[in-house]
């Protein structure tokens, strides 16, 4: 062997070593670097999840309180919003002592159980059967935020009429015996209407038109009939006492609603973007439709007429916001508008029953339609988004309107009708029974600002 022989020879064993040696570096520049994207994904989810919840929770204060508050006449405008501000504490306790584990533990197909009890082993760590990117305390406290807002949403039908001690034991026990059962059932692992998770009936609710609005509308209905009219309905006309208000209210939650959609994407993702998009598009032809009914009815379009469709058009969007484009959306939302200016205007009135603030036409029936709706409407085009905790997709198990996924809607709709009614019947008897529900003829005719916290909302006449 000569001399450049040997030398060659002696160049291709440095640079095999040279490369053994760089090989574990870049393995571990490798390792370091992904490391470091999922750190970046884990920081961007949570910090897009810990803003939705902010969002969900200015829905119900000062968003639902002040809309709600502005509807009822002026001796009710503190006994009103005190329902949706005493409710950010009480259902709080509730869901940390029990209520989250009913909702998200264990895996049956109607309830869960006290695996979380006292949120135990709710921590920083993610719960990879919800959302493998985000610490499950940040899941915990963002599905919170819908416990607190849905039960107040009910207060709408018996506002200005119920007793504040019967207000409170009435929710603490409808969130048992209703919401923490539907929840679970809809978007708890195992659950019966539960799409992505095993369901025997795979209802398609993204963000809780069935959980919240349908379950809480109904039970407005309910409420309503099982209360009776307020002292003098419908005559002489019980009119909002401040629209200006009311407006802003429906501003915050038309705001805090993309937290409500969009988050429940539980990732800062391109489903969020699209149920963002939907969300937008769905309450603005519901706005729209709304007002084109009514100014082609009475003639003239209103305020009020403005606010309570574009809430018309949230409540619909609410279940297909993760499953439809944006042009279907929009359709959505004009229905919503359409039909429930029809259920509040005609309905209502035709029937007889006092739903003060139109919670049943705005919420129940708009819950009901969008939830319809989106078996219509639900469609493949959305499927890149939806992933499992191990980035997996899941796939819709659908095609453009199937009529199969419309038949697993109308019966998530029919479970939600009668868990809400029966549990909300029962609940109100036993309420009845115990402490009463309504007030007194003398307290309702001075007001529930004076007569159930002795204060008023209005000290100074203008």
């Amino acid at each position: 062997m000569n001399h450049f022989t040997k030398l060659g020879v002696f160049s291709l064993l440095s640079a095999s070593g040279a490369m053994a040696q760089a090989a574990p570096d870049l393995n571990v520049r490798l390792a370091a670097m992904e490391a470091a994207t999922k750190s970046a994904q884990t920081a961007g989810d949570n910090a897009w999840m810990l803003v939705s919840s902010a969002l969900v929770l200015m829905m119900t204060a000062p968003g639902l309180a002040l809309f709600y508050g502005g509807l009822v006449r002026r001796k009710n405008v503190l006994g009103t919003m005190m329902h949706s501000f005493i409710l950010m504490a009480v259902v709080t306790v509730i869901w940390a002592v029990v209520g989250y584990s009913l909702a998200f533990g264990g895996s049956s197909p109607y309830i869960g159980n006290f695996q979380f009890a006292f949120l135990d082993g709710v921590g920083s760590a993610p719960n990879t059967d919800y959302a493998g990117t985000i610490p499950h305390a940040t899941f915990m406290v963002y599905q919170l935020m819908f416990a607190i807002i849905t039960p107040a949403l009910i207060s709408g039908a018996f506002a200005e009429r119920m007793k504040f001690s019967a207000m409170l034991l009435f929710t603490v026990l409808w969130t048992l015996v209703v919401y923490f059962p539907m929840a679970h059932m809809v978007w708890g692992k195992g659950g019966l209407l539960n799409a992505f998770s095993g369901g025997k009936i795979p209802c398609l609710d993204f963000a809780g038109g069935t959980v919240v609005h349908i379950t809480s509308g109904v039970s407005a209905l309910v409420c309503a009939i099982y209360l009776g009219k307020r002292l003098g309905y419908p005559s002489p006309a019980m009119k909002p006492h401040n629209l200006v208000i009311s407006t802003v209210g429906a501003g915050m939650l038309w705001v805090g609603w993309f937290g409500f959609n969009a988050g429940s994407a539980l990732s800062a993702s391109g489903l969020a973007t699209s149920a963002f998009v939907a969300t937008h598009f769905g309450a603005a032809a519901a706005t729209l439709a709304w007002l084109a009914m009514e100014w082609m009815d009475a003639g003239k379009p209103s305020m009020l007429g403005a606010i309570s469709g574009c809430v018309a058009g949230l409540v619909a969007i609410t279940p297909a916001s993760g499953f439809v484009k944006p042009f279907p959306a929009m359709i959505i939302g004009a229905c919503a508008g359409a039909v429930c200016y029809f259920m509040v205007t005609r309905v209502k009135h035709r029937l007889g029953y006092d739903d003060a603030l139109d919670a049943f036409g705005v919420h129940g029936v708009g819950g009901t339609l969008g939830a319809v709706l989106t078996g219509v409407f639900a469609t493949s085009f959305i499927n890149d988004g939806l992933k499992d905790a191990a980035g997996k997709v899941q796939p819709l198990g659908l095609v453009d309107g199937n009529g199969g996924q419309i038949l697993n809607q109308v019966l998530g709709i029919a479970i939600s009708w009668v868990l809400a009614i029966v549990g909300t019947l029962l609940i109100l008897k036993f309420v009845d029974m115990v402490i009463g529900v309504r007030v007194t003829k003398e307290q309702e005719s001075d007001g529930l600002d004076l007569s159930m916290h002795n204060e008023e909302g209005y000290i100074f006449e203008n």
